[in-house]
């Protein structure tokens, strides 16, 4: 019976679309604009950006480093 579950969700699965596709054109290759970027850039908020990603990468690094300090006292513990 699970065996038949499975084949009918699989079924299904294989007819589901995320989204339609769009086709590729000419004009989109020669896009070398990223207008996003552009904006923020002129405008000195990508130096806001690039700030919170380092505090956030930083914050992770401070995290695993205490993390394996902890793991290390532990072993250290349990060894003796």
């Amino acid at each position: 019976m699970q065996k038949w579950f499975i084949i009918l969700f699989l079924c299904f699965s294989l007819n589901a679309v995320a989204q339609e596709k769009i086709g590729i054109t000419e004009e989109d290759y020669q896009n070398d604009r990223i207008e996003m970027a552009d904006v923020m850039r002129s405008e000195g908020k990508i130096y806001v950006v690039v700030g919170i990603i380092g505090i956030i990468m930083g914050g992770i690094l401070l995290y695993l480093i205490n993390t394996e300090r902890k793991i290390a006292k532990l072993e250290e513990h349990l060894n003796n």
